[in-house]
């Protein structure tokens, strides 16, 4: 089953050229060209990812679009995407699981993505498995259980 990525960002270039980087790499990605775009397909569809650019059509674009994901029944991770990123930890604070800063290696990209879809996913089991909603989750054992398939994807560089 392929992992579906819902790509946000009003810059046309950005959002093809990392489409094109992801499909590449055997992820099934849907574009959107704004936050009201973007929460539409996230009402409507189901993803294993919503990656989303900070400021798009407003400066609270993006983080529309991270709480409309958090508020999905799928639970997607969330990773915003921005030039100008954020001081401190204001993105985690708003719903976001990861910052990823562009421009960015494209291999690197890819290992920060295949990480936090693997951690996002071993959060979404544990939570289950205790009858816990996704934030009650233990956050400890992720760092550890992340790293593997990290490892793998650079090792196969």
């Amino acid at each position: 089953m392929k992992r579906r990525i819902l790509l946000v960002d009003d810059e046309v270039a950005i959002l093809l050229t990392l489409k094109a980087v992801l499909e590449i790499h055997g992820f099934e990605v849907e574009t959107a060209a704004s936050a009201r775009e973007a929460k539409s397909k996230i009402k409507n569809g189901t993803y294993h990812m919503v990656m989303t650019d900070m400021r798009m059509e407003s400066e609270s674009a993006g983080l529309e679009v991270v709480q409309a994901a958090k508020k999905a029944p799928y639970q997607p991770a969330v990773a915003m995407l921005t030039a100008f990123p954020m001081p401190g930890s204001d993105w985690r604070e708003q719903g976001a699981d990861e910052m990823l800063v562009k421009p960015m290696n494209t291999q690197d990209l890819l290992v920060q993505i295949e990480a936090l879809l693997v951690t996002h996913e071993d959060k979404k089991r544990k939570a289950e498995d205790k009858g816990l909603e996704l934030v009650g989750a233990s956050s400890e054992a992720e760092p550890k259980k992340s790293r593997p398939p990290a490892r793998k994807a650079a090792a196969a560089r």
